[in-house]
């Protein structure tokens, strides 16, 4: 899918393009490519005179390589946003490229993204371009506010888990835990604490791709200074992901306890039950020796005297273990 973006009127008016011939009737500052075919990639290299890089997508590309720029002035970036599924959390590859932004002859210049899905950060920007005028000037300052609307984003979802974590709290910290009870709680912090570490390794990656922006002094005086104020946002961000790295484990913690003390409540019990039954088996075991002659066959009252003994000698135990409050 090939989408257009320009600016009508201070907003961002989206056109979504399907043959080369459509490409001449406007004047985009901002490509969006979805899962482009080779075709709309043939259109973009007829019409705007750029190669879309084979490993644009590749998700094994070294570090090193995510950040560069080209002889002919354009940047390329590599960066993964976060998409806070609920049941598959991920990070989407996407890649941009700044086309023709340090020559004047081309005017204010292009960006292009390439991604395989469609994302929230994007549909967050989309919608408020829309909204709001005025708000996006060039493509440099699209992908500013891309980056600016991802550490959002990350900043909601962690808002999010602060608030499943409070639930899971109740849980653990609740009268009676059961192994049910821990088995949910141990799985939702699993997911919680996925997440919470891809938000981190998502910040980074911003991080690293706002400092290749002001690092290119291709930014006006506004620019750099809405960059740097996404690098303290996702400074600010950093501080709660350790502190919820913190609370997990201290969930995390809580339950195995939890769960450890049901265990020993059970073989408590065993070891109780195996502590009491001690004696009746040695009276058994007495009375069923090979004697000359048997107390039960001489003895009128001998098999009732021999089943009373063995209940005796296993209530006494039973009744100490009761009082020390072994039982409960």
């Amino acid at each position: 899918m090939l989408n257009i973006f320009s600016l009508v009127n201070g907003r961002l008016f989206q056109e979504e393009i399907e043959s080369l011939a459509d490409l001449a009737n406007y004047s985009p500052i901002w490509v969006d490519l979805e899962s482009p075919t080779l075709e709309e990639k043939r259109w973009v290299k007829q019409h705007y005179g750029l190669a879309i890089p084979e490993d644009a997508m590749d998700e094994d590309i070294e570090e090193s390589a995510r950040f560069y720029e080209e002889d002919d002035g354009n940047l390329h970036i590599r960066s993964d946003f976060l998409i806070a599924d609920a049941d598959e959390p991920r990070a989407v590859r996407v890649a941009f490229i700044l086309h023709h932004v340090g020559a004047i002859e081309h005017g204010p210049g292009i960006l292009f993204s390439i991604h395989d899905e469609d994302l929230p950060v994007f549909r967050l920007l989309r919608l408020r371009a829309r909204r709001v005028p005025g708000l996006l000037e060039d493509a440099k300052e699209v992908l500013l506010k891309l980056f600016d609307a991802d550490a959002e984003y990350c900043a909601d979802t962690l808002e999010s888990i602060y608030d499943h974590l409070e639930k899971v709290s109740s849980k653990v910290l609740a009268a009676n835990v059961t192994d049910d009870t821990a088995g949910e709680v141990l799985s939702a912090i699993a997911r919680h604490e996925d997440l919470n570490g891809r938000i981190r390794r998502n910040m980074m990656d911003t991080r690293r791709a706002v400092s290749f922006l002001m690092r290119r002094r291709l930014l006006n005086a506004d620019q750099f200074e809405d960059a740097r104020q996404i690098l303290r946002d996702i400074d600010s961000l950093d501080s709660h992901t350790a502190f919820l790295f913190d609370k997990i484990n201290f969930l995390m913690d809580a339950t195995v306890g939890f769960i450890n003390i049901n265990q020993n409540k059970i073989i408590k019990l065993f070891s109780v039950a195996s502590v009491a039954l001690l004696p009746p088996t040695l009276v058994a075991s007495s009375y069923g020796m090979n004697f000359k002659f048997m107390p039960e066959t001489n003895w009128v009252m001998g098999y009732p005297w021999a089943l009373s003994l063995m209940v005796l000698s296993a209530a006494v135990p039973m009744v100490y273990f009761r009082r020390r409050g072994w039982l409960k």
